[in-house]
This record gives structure tokens, sequence and C-alpha cells, in this order.
């Protein structure tokens, strides 16, 4: 006989999964055709980030980002600090995304190996930022549930402690381990660290867009891109090694070992729109059937 405990649990689960795909952001490149693949692809109520490539600098995004604006999109450009020459600099672009009605951003340190200017770091661009009095309503910063390939966790449990004050939610970088992530998540709520996580996964891509994508970084940043994501390769290189429902389940089953804090997804595209938008109503269908049957 099965047991209303035995029932509430599956239930409780979809439940959750059902919010954190419907609180969904996608992660787009600006490329030479995404403009029009989003046009086509995703609806306007999908909030979008859109990254920065070393090889095509800060305005490519920044153009991007105005364009999507203009046709009624949710967009953060990511704001890599490293990338910022000075001053000027960082009021030339609020004063920019300011006139473009930008309401959210999203603030990261960048791959660049040497810092442009004297911002190393997202803490020392969020400061700059504040100065230059910037209007953003929302500000993304990173997190990293399994650490940084290159910085010490010390060194970014302190950096997450000195942005999170000047920030309104946390996008994390890719893991795996949905356990890992409910259990990062867990631990920075307890340290104080209230703000929503959004947690980054890659959305349904198949390995040779995966490669095509990395080869148009740039050579330096995609030779980087590939050393931090091994462990993102080899499940895409392995048959049925990957797959964005599971580890989304997987993330919804284990959301309440962080105290609450785990509200919602961030998909890695890799511009795999069109994929990425049929999942996403997919997963939404089947759950709303599961659940109007119950």
């Amino acid at each position: 006989m099965t047991t209303q405990q035995e029932v509430a649990g599956p239930r409780r689960r979809r439940s959750q999964l059902a919010e954190l795909v419907r609180n969904i952001s996608y992660e787009v490149m600006p490329f030479k055709n995404t403009e029009q693949a989003v046009l086509s692809h995703v609806p306007t109520e999908v909030p979008l980030t859109v990254t920065v490539t070393e090889a095509k600098g800060i305005d490519t995004t920044l153009g991007l980002t105005e364009k999507l604006l203009r046709h009624g999109y949710q967009v953060a450009p990511h704001l890599p600090a490293r990338q910022f020459t000075g001053e000027s600099h960082v009021a030339e672009v609020v004063d920019r995304l300011r006139a473009a009605g930008t309401r959210s951003v999203f603030v990261v340190g960048g791959d660049a190996p040497e810092p442009a200017g004297p911002y190393p770091d997202a803490y020392s661009l969020l400061q700059a930022m504040e100065a230059a009095r910037h209007p953003f309503e929302h500000v993304g910063i990173g997190g990293y549930p399994e650490g940084h390939a290159i910085i010490p966790d010390e060194s970014v449990e302190l950096a997450l402690k000195q942005k999170a004050p000047m920030a309104t939610r946390i996008l994390t970088q890719i893991c795996f381990d949905a356990n890992t992530t409910a259990s990062w998540a867990g631990r920075i709520a307890a340290a104080g660290i209230d703000l929503p996580v959004h947690v980054g996964i890659p959305g349904p891509v198949n390995r040779q867009k995966l490669v095509r994508i990395s080869a148009g970084i740039g050579l330096g940043q995609s030779a980087r891109f590939l050393r931090k994501q091994q462990n993102l390769l080899w499940r895409f290189l392995l048959p049925g090694g990957y797959n964005p429902t599971r580890l989304a389940k997987r993330l919804a089953a284990s959301a309440p070992k962080s105290g609450g804090n785990i509200r919602g997804l961030h998909i890695f595209t890799f511009n795999e729109l069109r994929g990425t938008e049929r999942w996403r109503q997919q997963l939404l269908a089947s759950l709303s059937g599961k659940e109007d049957r119950s």
C-alpha cells in the first residue's frame, strides 16, 4: 500500500523542478547569427545573458545586448573586470547600458591573462561601478560549487563575501554533481550570503557544436576553456554521458539541502537555442502533465 509520504515525495520533487525550470535563463555567445537565432527560437519571457569573448571584446557584447533589448528581451551583458581599462571606461559602459535601458548585468573577473586596467577581479569592478552610480537593479556574480580552476578556495570564498553586498543573485559555474552544488549553496547561506542561487548547467548540446563553439571563441581563450572544462568535455564525448533533464531532476531533489536559496537554472546554451528551447518546453509540458494527473 502506498503511503501519503511516498506520494508526497515525488510530487514535491516535481514541484521543485517545475519552479527551477520556470526561473530559467539562457547564456548566449555574441556570434554573427546569435541575434537571429534568439529571435527565431527564444520567447521574450526567457531572460538572457550575453558573454564576452577575448577575441571580440566588450563592444560586441554591448552591441548585441542593445539589439536584443530593442526586441523586448531581458538581457544581462557579462562585464569582465579584466577588460576594463579604467574609470572612464567603466563610466562609458555604464552610461551606454543606461541609455539602452539595461536593468541587469553579470559581473565577472574575466579570463584575460593580464588585466587591461586596474580591475583584476569582479570585486574591484563592482566597486568602480558603484562609484560610477550604476543604475542596474539586478547584478549577478559568479559562484563556484567545485572551486576555481586556478584560484585557491579561501580566496574564492573571501571574494564571494566581498561581492555579495553589491549583488542581487549568484549564477554558478557548471557542476555535474547536484549534491555538491546544494551543499555549497547551503554553506554560503550559513555564512550569511543569502542571495538567490541560479545553478549553471549545460543545455542539450552535441559534442560537434561544443567543439565549433570553443574554436570560435579565440585560440587563447578556447585553450583555457578546454582546460577548465575537461569534466564537461568527457561527459559530452561519452555516449549518453550527459542529459540536462537528469541533472535538473537531481538538483530539484537536492535543493532542500541548500536551505532554500537555490531558486533557478542558468542554461549554458552554447548557442544551441532551438534545441535548448525545445527541451525547456518539453520539460515544462511533462511536469504540467504529471502534476495534472496527480
